[in-house]
């Protein structure tokens, strides 16, 4: 876990999209194929019937492999679709995806709603950082802030990071939700309280 960061949420992300900027296209995959593997073997997983998950971009910890995963297992995979508003709709995953908006690829399926994400056993959610706490921190739209929101409480909502992305604490406003859950290429990591 990285020391604590007494600096504004901007500069912080800043910071961590600097040196995710910085990481090969190995170590994305590496990072990708490693938390694939300890979220399918997580009991939370393990026993789900239903799971929202998300296409990552960029150099975010790749999940392509892990929806494949969660198919394969069975699972039912509820994929975001962002809204003009930035607020996240929800669509089935049927294996197909289309460009979309800021470089995102969609489920084609029929909308959902932005409640869905209410009914789905684990929650897995894109972040930059995340504190002891399990205060989470995203890219600054509050997309995902909005979509946890209506997660029931006691619903497993894990983000999907880089080792170094486990910090200390990260600023908060009220807005911020909290997750649960890590998982790291190093492992699952679980917060209380």
């Amino acid at each position: 876990m990285s020391a604590a960061q007494n600096v504004p949420k901007t500069a912080l992300r800043d910071q961590l999209l600097t040196a995710r900027n910085r990481l090969s296209l190995a170590e994305v995959s590496a990072a990708g194929v490693a938390i694939a593997e300890h979220l399918l073997a997580t009991p939370e997983v393990r026993r789900a019937a239903s799971v929202a998950a998300y296409v990552s971009i960029g150099n975010e910890p790749g999940t392509g492999l892990l929806i494949d995963g969660l198919m394969a297992a069975g699972k039912r995979v509820i994929l975001p679709v962002l809204q003009a508003d930035d607020d996240l709709d929800w669509a089935a995953y049927d294996g197909s995806l289309t460009p979309a908006r800021r470089g995102l690829l969609e489920p084609t399926g029929p909308r959902l709603g932005p409640d869905a994400v209410a009914t789905p056993d684990v929650v897995l959610v894109p972040g930059l950082a995340v504190g002891a706490d399990g205060m989470r921190m995203g890219r600054g739209g509050g997309s995902y802030d909005r979509a946890l929101s209506r997660v029931p409480v006691g619903t497993f909502t894990c983000v999907l990071l880089y080792d170094d992305e486990r910090v200390v604490g990260v600023p908060a406003e009220p807005h911020d939700r909290r997750v649960t859950a890590a998982v790291t290429p190093s492992g699952l990591h679980r917060f209380t309280g």
